[in-house]
């Protein structure tokens, strides 16, 4: 099976949106037990003795799900996500390699890093703070760290290149296509 070894997925939810990238091995087990439907197929072929079926690359749960109410995951993204990529104390909106993060009450003044203590920081804002609170650094957050109760959106990441050509019609682009 030339390329069909590493072939994935595309898994939808009833309504036709993506919700994640799985295996086709994930794809077909769905699939066996009734849960999935096959909306389009790569040209590779599965081969059993007695079962030859097409890879599922794109498929759909035939019943909605509710996911667990889980407690979002403390996590550098997850802080950029829940700040909207903007720089808590300037307020500038930057991509994620011109962002860190920034300990309100500073670690070496017995601030701890969790959720409430934690925002996004430019790394500009965040030398001239410093060890400091923001107070003391003179300066103004622009909204109070708060653990969220659910992640804003979820992405799919995955290259322009990459994209088979089964998958087009169910991914929402938004912004510029880079094709390289």
């Amino acid at each position: 099976m030339e390329g069909g070894a590493t072939a994935r997925t595309l898994l939808l939810n009833q309504g036709y949106e993506p919700i994640k990238v799985i295996s086709w091995q994930r794809a077909i087990s769905l699939l066996f037990l009734g849960k999935v439907e096959v909306i389009e197929e790569y040209d590779h072929d599965l081969r059993s003795v007695s079962v030859v079926i097409k890879i599922p690359a794109v498929v759909r749960l035939l019943r909605s799900f509710r996911r667990h109410a889980k407690p979002v995951k403390f996590s550098r993204v997850n802080i950029y996500a829940r700040d909207g990529y903007r720089c808590q104390y300037c307020g500038d909106k930057a991509s994620i390699s011109e962002l860190t993060y920034d300990h309100v009450t500073p670690r070496s003044q017995g601030g701890v890093t969790e959720w409430t203590n934690i925002v996004t920081c430019c790394y500009e804002c965040n030398r001239k703070k410093g060890g400091r609170t923001p107070k003391q650094a003179g300066m103004q957050l622009l909204s109070q760290p708060h653990q969220p109760n659910w992640v804003t959106a979820v992405t799919i990441r995955i290259s322009l290149k990459s994209v088979p050509d089964a998958w087009r019609d169910y991914l929402y682009w938004t912004g510029e296509l880079n094709q390289e």
